[in-house]
């Protein structure tokens, strides 16, 4: 018996052994909104190792599968580069016409020199390599997985802007609903997905094209995307109906809806693709929703767990707080909290990347 538990154990230690050098040099990237940094998270140790500063309101996050880049986007405008010396008019990262009230436009962002920016960051040195002008305030960002193109979110333009990686440049806004939110890139990179508050729908865009293929209607005010490991399931967080819509993306027609709670927001999915993660603000809790009919399980966390990440390959998630400056690290299995990470600040879109 006790030669049986040693080896267990033995069993064990190896796993995480494993799991530890297959992760090591991985880092979690934190856009820390208001406090104008990203603060830089090593996976294996659970705590901060380093900040980003000078990237101002950052909210979305994206890194180029590759390593080489990180893009921010922000919510605060400023006049256009190049310009005449002005005062920047400012949008907080958390305005309510952003975030809450989809399809209106931007006041701050109506035109003239007065423009929005996203950043482009080095992954080997976390230096500014260029600031690119777009013309809305920037909710979300995604890159794509050939490290081509990154596309950011317009909720009050009702659109997204694709960034050319290669030339550093911007084009112009492709419609794609009311309150254009999140997206997400499918993982052969042919289609990118938007989430669209406005209508409650989620609109497909081929990417050679940037022409819309596909709508596929979801539930009130939408928000996150999360595609499954497997490529074939899309989760979306519907807020105001308090539910997660799952598309399963070879048939459409075999959608699922979830009620999970109170104002759903992060959303992530498991490395297995069988489980789905949602943090629930109001509800002070995290839910995890099974696609093969297991019971929901539920933590409670408080206060306001907000954006959430699957730590890959680790079997933890990150889960930042609304009104605290920190990370819950939570074990995806036994869904327990194993320890907290002050960051500094309000944390948003997560991003994991290994270092180049």
């Amino acid at each position: 018996m006790r030669r049986a538990i040693e080896v267990w154990l033995m069993g064990i230690a190896f796993s995480l052994g494993t799991a530890l050098a297959a992760n090591a040099g991985e880092r979690m990237f934190v856009p820390l909104g208001d406090g104008n940094a990203i603060a830089v998270i090593d996976i294996a140790e659970d705590k901060v190792i380093g900040r980003i500063d000078d990237v101002s309101a950052a909210h979305g996050l994206a890194g180029t599968p590759d390593g080489r880049y990180l893009i921010a986007g922000t919510s605060r405008t400023r006049v256009r580069l190049g310009s005449a010396p002005a005062k920047p008019t400012e949008v907080g990262e958390v305005d309510r016409t952003v975030h809450h009230a989809p399809g209106k436009s931007d006041a701050a962002t109506g035109g003239g020199d007065v423009v929005n920016t996203v950043t482009i960051i080095r992954q080997s040195d976390l230096k500014i390599e260029r600031q690119i002008d777009v013309p809305g305030a920037v909710h979300h960002v995604a890159a794509s997985p050939d490290n081509r193109f990154a596309v950011v979110t317009h909720p009050g333009h009702n659109g997204i802007s694709v960034i050319d990686l290669v030339a550093h440049q911007a084009g112009p806004i492709v419609l794609t609903g009311p309150g254009a939110n999140f997206a997400v890139f499918s993982l052969d990179g042919s289609q990118v997905y938007v989430s669209n508050g406005g209508n409650g729908t989620v609109t497909a865009l081929n990417t050679k094209t940037w022409n819309v293929t596909r709508t596929f209607k979801v539930g009130r005010e939408p928000e996150h995307l999360a595609i499954a490991p497997n490529g074939r399931h899309l989760y979306v967080n519907n807020v105001k109906s308090g539910t997660v819509s799952e598309i399963y993306l070879i048939d459409p027609r075999r959608a699922r809806e979830y009620r999970v709670g109170a104002n759903p927001h992060g959303v992530d999915v498991s490395d297995d693709s069988d489980w789905c993660y949602v943090a629930l603000q109001d509800d002070n809790k995290l839910v995890a929703i099974n696609r093969k009919k297991q019971p929901q399980r539920t933590l409670m966390l408080a206060p306001e767990p907000y954006h959430l990440a699957v730590v890959r390959g680790m079997a933890k998630i990150y889960v930042s707080s609304a009104k605290e400056p920190k990370i819950w690290v939570v074990d995806a299995t036994t869904l327990k909290v194993l320890r907290e990470i002050p960051i500094g600040g309000k944390g948003h879109q997560m991003v994991q990347q290994r270092r180049s």
